[in-house]
């Protein structure tokens, strides 16, 4: 996969084809959905079920037949179809308790799954948290009906349709004229935690404008050039971020002290130093914040990150 620079990046694995020509024709869903080959897994509150790790094996998505779900009142996601033909569809409920198996979100399992349960995963978080605060019509507040596979929701009063949101943040490792990193601490996170700077793309707005404008606010520093690296979906609850490296000869730090508490420059060596003594915290691994400054660092640092 094209990554711009980052490679492997841990929410951008897929296996299966999403197969969206197949979301307009409901009974072509609904054959797919009866056959004996489709599998579903319970998603709510960005939850679902897994087969606990093992010494000899990853942990794995708890993939039930689709008959044995039959009786659920959750709404139903079409996930896509696999190399072998299977379907694979997300019930939109909590999951419920299962002797054997253990509930887990993306943020714990999103970099141990294997590429076709992380990408069948990220899928039906997104769609499940858009589903769950969006079951209105925005336009007359109408309760609106599930369609194509749960990728579309009708407003039976107005007819209008409505598509799951996706959210564009920029998140950017800049670095000074002497190869330094800037990193900052928002003001809502405990004194050892840092990351690289992010924020929402705008309205009207390109997100390569924005990295300068998010850069300047928080940081008060001058970007004079910018390289895109790569993206991954953030289902936290819609976020697509962008990752960027950004070039600066400005290295007076004036942080905002609203969204940036503190923000510091670190070298390769002073950084592995610090995490490894536990003075600083970065992002877990299953981040693109994690991976943007690694590839800065020249490679792995040490720690598994926060959650």
């Amino acid at each position: 996969m094209l990554t711009g620079g980052l490679d492997q990046l841990a929410l951008n694995r897929a296996a299966a084809d999403r197969a969206g020509e197949l979301r307009a024709h409901p009974e072509a869903l609904a054959a797919l959905w009866g056959s004996p080959s489709a599998r579903a897994v319970w998603v709510g509150g960005g939850r679902t079920l897994v087969h606990p790790v093992t010494d000899a094996d990853r942990p794995r998505l708890a993939w039930q037949p689709a008959t044995a779900m039959a009786a659920s009142t959750g709404e139903r996601f079409f996930l896509g179809r696999g190399a072998d033909g299977s379907s694979y569809w997300a019930v939109h409920e909590p999951p419920p308790p299962v002797a054997g198996l253990e509930e887990a979100g993306l943020r714990e399992v999103g970099t141990l799954l294997d590429d076709l349960d992380a990408g069948l995963l990220v899928h039906a978080v997104a769609l499940a948290n858009w589903h769950e605060t969006h079951g209105r019509c925005p336009r007359c507040g109408a309760p609106t009906r599930i369609s194509h596979g749960g990728h579309v929701r009708v407003c039976p009063q107005d007819g209008s349709e409505h598509f799951p949101r996706t959210d564009p943040a920029v998140i950017v490792v800049v670095v000074g004229p002497d190869g330094r990193a800037l990193l900052g601490r928002q003001a809502s996170w405990p004194p050892a935690w840092f990351s690289t700077l992010a924020g929402f793309v705008e309205p009207g707005e390109s997100a390569e404008a924005a990295v300068v404008r998010e850069i300047g606010e928080e940081a008060g520093i001058r970007v004079r050039a910018v390289e895109y690296l790569g993206s991954q979906p953030w289902p936290f609850p819609s976020s697509l971020m962008l990752g960027y490296i950004a070039h600066t000869d400005d290295t007076e730090i004036r942080v905002d002290g609203v969204e940036i508490a503190e923000a510091r420059w670190f070298t390769p060596d002073s950084l592995r130093a610090e995490v490894g003594a536990g003075t600083v915290r970065l992002p877990p691994p299953v981040s693109i914040a994690r991976r943007l400054i690694e590839r800065w660092n020249g490679g792995p640092l040490p720690g598994a990150g926060r959650a």
